[in-house]
């Protein structure tokens, strides 16, 4: 069962990264870039902090930065000790059938996609803190993090499925940090 689900998603990868052509690529590659992002990331921070109150919203920071250290730290749990699943680019079963559109491509292990569940988890964080005053910014940011998601299969660095796993991963621990916050917040202006 195993076995052919991994077919599959290697079937699916090839299939979808081969969708790609040369006239795409700078966009993929400046879209996969966290570097290119600190802008939206500081306009989602100014967003957060026109709705809180200053020590509100360095706790809100505190609690982000955490969440994403933990995303992180768990993605690497799960390449490098649970999981090991070669990423494509290492994989020589397949060299030579997908497109490698970035030179370096990561370390050797791929599942789960730290970049999926990031951009996830921020995406849902930010939905939940944001939607009293911006209904509609989950419109924006969820599509933002799965097309973040496709960007790593796009430039031939993750499989669907670590992609998919990286999100679901994400999107919960974007959820429970957000009660998180909410619980430290309001526990916070008890004591203060």
């Amino acid at each position: 069962m195993i076995e052919e689900l991994l077919k599959l998603d290697t079937e699916l990868f090839i299939y979808l990264n081969n969708l790609g052509n040369k006239s795409w690529d700078a966009f993929w590659l400046f879209y996969t870039t966290k570097f290119n992002w600190i802008p939206f990331y500081a306009v989602l921070a100014y967003l957060m902090y026109k709705r809180l109150n200053t020590k509100m919203f360095l706790l809100t920071l505190l609690v982000v930065a955490l969440m994403i250290t933990f995303t992180d730290q768990m993605t690497n749990v799960f390449k490098k000790v649970l999981v090991m699943r070669l990423r494509p680019c290492h994989n020589g079963d397949i060299d030579g059938m997908f497109r490698l559109v970035k030179e370096y491509c990561g370390g050797q292990y791929g599942y789960f996609s730290g970049h999926s569940s990031n951009s996830m988890a921020v995406a849902v964080f930010t939905s939940l803190m944001l939607r009293s005053k911006y209904k509609y910014i989950s419109f924006i940011m969820i599509p933002w993090a799965i097309a973040m998601g496709y960007s790593r299969i796009y430039i031939g660095v993750h499989y669907p499925l670590d992609v998919i796993s990286g999100m679901l991963f994400g999107a919960v621990s974007g959820f429970v940090f957000y009660k998180l916050d909410k619980y430290l917040q309001s526990r916070f202006q008890l004591i203060t």
